[in-house]
């Protein structure tokens, strides 16, 4: 692994890596993200997620504003 941030566009199905690296961090948790275990992100706010539960937490965080 070699420790460096990527830089990624997320799609609606997919992502595009702008700039190649090993993981990018959680927009919640600012956990890191393996790129090969990325599976959660938002396309608007073009954001990763560690989990659905982090994805969950920032829905629910956008809904009370």
């Amino acid at each position: 692994m070699n420790k460096k941030l990527a830089k990624i566009k997320y799609k609606a199905n997919n992502f595009e890596i702008i700039e190649e690296g090993d993981h990018v961090l959680c927009a919640v948790s600012g956990k890191q993200i393996k790129v090969e275990e990325l599976h959660y992100w938002n396309v608007e706010l073009q954001e990763p997620y560690y989990s659905y539960k982090e994805a969950f937490l920032k829905k629910e965080n956008l809904e009370k504003k």
